[in-house]
């Protein structure tokens, strides 16, 4: 898709924005949007690795403690993607849209605005499960030992939601401004304090008390703070395009609708992908502790294209969201496809080597037969069809970055139902188990990336919007 020159109008307003935003108006698409995402990129394999590493540290406790944390992880995973991707796509949409259209005083009141809204979903995250834990996971299928394990994981990461929601705030905020590498950096440097911390308290080594699976939450939840003392400090410090001032002021009703117009709907729609994991791990959990396991393996790996993909993905916001606001609609579009390209390819590559190489993964975790079984019959299946997961993703962060998720949010609420529905036909129906639910999996995500490629295709978040 060729754009169309910028009217006159346009060029003025270009011209008149700080030099730090003007590429991501006039510049080459491509290359533009590789250096926005490359930081961000490279750190999320960081952070893949952190979330890898983190399974084999509690690998080496037992297959129980590991299927406790599968129980857990989507549940992290929900909060995670909600507060960077879901509500902090919002906060990186608003900012950039604020700072395209020349609104400086505004973009720094939707920090404010963000810190607030931050701190109310940690509160819920919190409330519901310290409170609701227990009957969430039973429910899931925890018994005994994956039980016990999965409520002292889960205890301490979710008594310290509030630091998981201001750190991916704070950064969003950053990115929002077109700046990567700050939050990049030191989401690199919370990896390393946690790789460093992680398997001292899960063991016990030196001075350090053997903790046990609370050690790797207890490493997880040290990292973030030492990231939200950072960030925090770089927003209040003014050296960037937005600051965080204090005190917060009184909520603007017109900047709250700013963000939770983009980040509602986009919370929602994380919702809908980690309560599908959640959901096939309850149909997955009377399978066996074997099956459990397995298929937490191979979803684990479905999780780990998410930060991946993120990685572009909030590039994708910033560009596209810089473009609406300036009034270039069709740059923006074009900005969203190259994306999309390099995020099917990105997501494609990882998922056909995992299906013809799956050992390579699941060895990283155990040597358990049964459960390498289990697992790489999930790659097997759904591996060849990642690409489409990279695609639609990618999608859904072009519309963020436009101001409108209505569309997304269909298609992702059109996944969430061939997959759960789809997997307990297949498991209580026809009989098919682990192999049935596998290949519902494939179908929903064959569902979601050509419904976002259709609707985007067809304009339909430009006649939302």
């Amino acid at each position: 898709m060729s754009a169309s020159p910028p009217s006159l109008d346009a060029q003025a307003a270009i011209a008149a924005l700080p030099p730090r935003l003007r590429p991501l108006l006039e510049g080459p698409v491509a290359p533009t949007l590789l250096r926005l995402a490359a930081p961000n990129i490279l750190v999320m394999l960081l952070q893949a690795a952190f979330t890898t590493l983190d399974a084999v540290f509690v690998g080496w406790i037992g297959s129980h403690a590991l299927a406790g944390v599968s129980l857990v992880f989507p549940l992290v995973m929900l909060m995670q993607t909600m507060s960077a991707g879901g509500m902090g796509g919002g906060v990186s949409s608003a900012i950039a849209r604020a700072l395209g259209a020349g609104r400086r005083a505004d973009a720094d009141a939707l920090v404010a605005h963000a810190v607030y809204i931050a701190l109310a979903m940690a509160a819920c995250f919190s409330a519901t499960m310290l409170l609701a834990g227990p009957a969430i996971y039973r429910a899931m299928g925890g018994r005994g030992e994956t039980l016990a394990s999965a409520l002292t994981y889960s205890h301490v990461i979710f008594a310290a939601a509030a630091i998981y929601w201001l750190f991916n705030t704070f950064a969003s905020a950053i990115r929002g401004s077109g700046n990567m590498a700050v939050p990049a950096a030191v989401m690199c440097a919370n990896a390393l304090i946690y790789i460093a911390l992680a398997p001292a308290l899960v063991l016990g080594l030196g001075p350090l008390p053997r903790l046990g699976i609370a050690g790797a939450a207890a490493a997880s939840v040290i990292a973030f703070s030492f990231g939200v003392l950072v960030l925090g400090g770089y927003l209040i410090s003014g050296r960037g395009l937005v600051r965080l001032t204090f005190p917060l002021g009184r909520l603007r009703g017109s900047l709250l609708r700013e963000i939770l117009r983009v980040g509602a709907p986009g919370s929602v729609n994380t919702v809908f992908t980690n309560l599908t994991v959640v959901m096939l791990t309850g149909l997955v959990g009377p399978l066996g502790a074997s099956s459990l396991a397995g298929y937490g393996l191979g979803a684990r790996l479905e999780y780990l294209q998410l930060p991946l993909v993120f990685g572009l993905g909030t590039a994708l916001v910033t560009m596209v969201g810089a473009n609406a606001g300036a009034g270039l609609t069709q740059r923006a579009e074009r900005v969203a496809w190259v994306g999309s390209a390099m995020a099917g390819s990105l997501t494609g590559s990882l998922g056909v080597f995992a299906a013809i190489w799956p050992r390579a993964w699941l060895g990283l975790f155990t040597t358990d037969a049964d459960v390498i079984a289990a697992g790489t019959r999930y790659l097997s299946t759904v591996g060849p069809v990642y690409v489409f997961f990279g695609l639609g993703l990618a999608l859904y962060f072009a519309c963020q970055g436009a101001g409108d998720l209505r569309w997304p949010l269909l298609v992702g609420l059109a996944r969430f139902l061939v997959a759960v529905l789809g997997g307990w036909l297949a498991i209580h129906v026809l009989g098919g188990g682990l192999a049935g639910l596998c290949s519902a999996i494939t179908v929903s995500f064959v569902v979601y990336g050509l419904g976002m490629a259709a609707a985007f295709r067809a304009g339909a978040w430009r006649r939302a919007a």
